[in-house]
């Protein structure tokens, strides 16, 4: 036995369904199968990748699953393709939480990071239309609050106010997960608010917080912009995750 011989171990063949899933989304993901458009019908890609047609149907099922199409049997018109987009993201992270696999203390305390760095960020680098969109979600989350729409419309206001702070960080990829991550934790929180008799003051208190927020950003505090992200998330969240991650709240809320 020589030194290289625990180098290797032997390989898994790959599936044509594996194949076929790859080069589509492959192609999805360069962007020359843009989100909106259709991919051939069955009989077409059968004959394109020269495979039979339950391949294709496998590889369309494990496309549909990660979200990146969409696919209805005998479609004339092909599946349509998604794309990748925070919705795709958020089950995930949504999935992971309900697995156990993440705690939703874990959860949270990303979403804690990643709301300090948007607000620091959109601090910085907001424009005279950033500003306008955030006080238009405010306007919406107080018309909402003592509106019969409920809590789940007060929370997409919320989500779009979150939204157009980190469009104001001007990174996308902080954006995509910002709103990823905001999403996952609203939607585990929202089923335990639900349960309040009366969400109102806790909607109020949003609505403080958010002003807060705003003038902060508007004022280019980058420092209190982060701080308010991280303090409120912690008031908010703390007493509803699980008792044996509190800790890693309190210590993404703490100053060094």
């Amino acid at each position: 036995m020589t030194a290289d011989d625990d180098l290797f171990r032997p390989v898994t063949p790959v599936r044509a369904y594996q194949r076929v899933a790859e080069q589509i989304e492959e192609h999805i993901l360069s962007g020359e199968l843009p989100p909106g458009a259709r991919l051939p019908g069955e009989r077409e890609l059968v004959q394109r990748f020269g495979v039979g047609r339950s391949t294709v149907r496998e590889a369309l099922r494990v496309l549909q699953s990660a979200g990146l199409i969409r696919s209805r049997p005998g479609d004339p018109l092909g599946a349509e393709v998604l794309g990748v987009s925070p919705d795709n993201l958020s089950r995930a992270l949504g999935r992971l939480t309900r697995s156990r696999v993440a705690s939703l203390g874990e959860l949270v305390q990303f979403r804690m990071v990643l709301d300090a760095e948007s607000n620091r960020l959109a601090a910085r680098l907001h424009t005279p239309e950033d500003i306008a969109r955030m006080r238009e979600q405010i306007a919406r989350m107080e018309a909402l609050s003592t509106s019969p729409a409920g809590l789940h419309s007060f929370s997409e206001a919320d989500a779009l106010f979150h939204r157009s702070i980190a469009e104001a960080s001007r990174n996308s990829l902080l954006g995509l997960c910002a709103r990823a991550v905001h999403e996952a934790v609203v939607e585990i929180i929202e089923k335990k608010i639900s349960g309040v008799p009366d969400p109102t003051p806790w909607m109020r208190r949003s609505i403080a917080h958010h002003r807060e927020v705003l003038a902060a950003i508007e004022a280019g505090d980058s420092a209190a912009a982060a701080r308010l992200a991280r303090v409120a998330l912690h008031a908010y969240y703390a007493e509803h995750v699980e008792p044996e991650t509190r800790e890693l709240l309190s210590a993404a809320v703490a100053d060094d």
